[in-house]
């Protein structure tokens, strides 16, 4: 079977790093490329033609939200947002929701969560794995 196609998008390059390196352990899924605003990731997801986006939010350029929406009119990847304004219940959360993103999930510890891998990992992998249909 082949691999799924992960794009992931995050203005930290540590985020990004972090994120990458979670979705790669696990060898159904395969990071494809990564962009550092919604504007790139535009362009990243019409080239890559990815499964899944993990999609942060604040980013400069294009945030997340608004690339969110673009992204539905050429791309069919499911999009996960994970961001560190994404608590459950936040605007920004019900907004992605409603913009089309199939899950949310928050940063722990802000922005710069170096903690992502231990407290979140399981849960993104299980999403991904979710939104590329390999649960």
């Amino acid at each position: 079977m082949a691999k799924k196609k992960v794009l992931v998008v995050d203005d930290s390059f540590v985020m990004r790093t972090l994120i990458k390196d979670i979705v790669s352990a696990d060898p159904d899924l395969e990071v494809v490329g990564d962009a550092a605003n919604g504007k790139i990731a535009l362009e990243a997801a019409k080239k890559l033609n990815p499964n899944v986006i993990l999609l942060d939010i604040e980013m400069p350029e294009m945030d997340g939200l608004e690339c969110l929406k673009r992204l539905k009119l050429l791309s069919a990847a499911k999009v996960i947002i994970i961001s560190s304004v994404a608590q459950t219940g936040s605007p920004q959360a019900l907004q992605a929701r409603r913009d089309g993103a199939v899950d949310v999930i928050a940063k722990p510890s802000g922005a710069m969560s170096l903690d992502l891998a231990a407290k979140k990992g399981h849960e993104i992998v299980k999403a991904v794995r979710r939104a590329a249909g390999l649960s």
